[in-house]
């Protein structure tokens, strides 16, 4: 075999974030945000608008620079784990099907949570779990940098451009595209500025994420 035809034949990943991409956690996330706020005498919505950008301790930061970030993430810790237990939510339509489609050994999640908390949701929703996850706490600089994603990668041993981010939001989609991998959108009615491919939910993309895994990397001189 040829150095080209190896190269075109290397394989696939794909990399997923989690809320709001595989698993609806909105309401939860918005709910743990809101009791957090009004028990720091914050307006809800303006914290949850910056928490949907940002890790815990940027957000604690941002709007409550005067307290103690340990405290504050304390204090949220013990809420989100307590909806981990009795919160209800549930994997989007098609996840369950796609992540058993996937080859063992070629995905992974990149989140902006913890991951001892997506492990019980996932066990919870009955979705299976990657070899690979890349939480708030294995990475210096979140989404919108490319850490994230490249240490994904990484971990993997694939390089960046043989990867497939999938992703819902605007900071993640960035963070994606820093990492010089393609990147699709899910479960938007309108595009993020920046997908490579836009898709309304994730049930429509789920073919297409498993063709993408299945099929080997085309080289640039295919």
């Amino acid at each position: 075999m040829t150095s080209d035809s190896a190269q075109s034949l290397r394989p696939r990943y794909v990399l997923f974030d989690v809320d709001g991409t595989l698993m609806d956690a909105v309401s939860n996330q918005r709910q743990v945000w809101r009791t957090w706020a009004k028990r720091n005498g914050l307006d809800a919505d303006e914290v949850y608008q910056v928490a949907l950008r940002t890790r815990p301790m940027e957000t604690f930061a941002r709007v409550a620079g005067d307290r103690d970030p340990r405290e504050c993430l304390a204090a949220l810790h013990e809420l989100e784990d307590e909806d981990v237990r009795s919160g209800v939510y549930a994997a989007f339509d098609g996840a369950a099907e796609l992540l058993h489609g996937l080859p063992t050994g070629s995905w992974a999640l990149v989140t902006s949570n913890y991951e001892h908390r997506v492990r019980g949701r996932f066990e919870r929703t009955g979705l299976p779990l990657p070899g690979v996850i890349v939480d708030a706490a294995a990475v210096e600089e979140g989404k919108p940098s490319a850490v994230p994603y490249l240490r994904a990668a990484a971990r993997l041993g694939a390089e960046p451009g043989d990867c497939l981010v999938i992703e819902d939001a605007p900071s993640g989609v960035e963070s994606g595209l820093r990492a010089g991998m393609e990147v699709w959108g899910v479960n938007a009615a309108v595009a993020v500025e920046g997908v490579h491919r836009h898709f309304e939910s994730l049930r429509e993309a789920v073919p297409h994420i498993l063709g993408f895994a299945s099929g080997p990397h085309r080289s640039p001189a295919a």
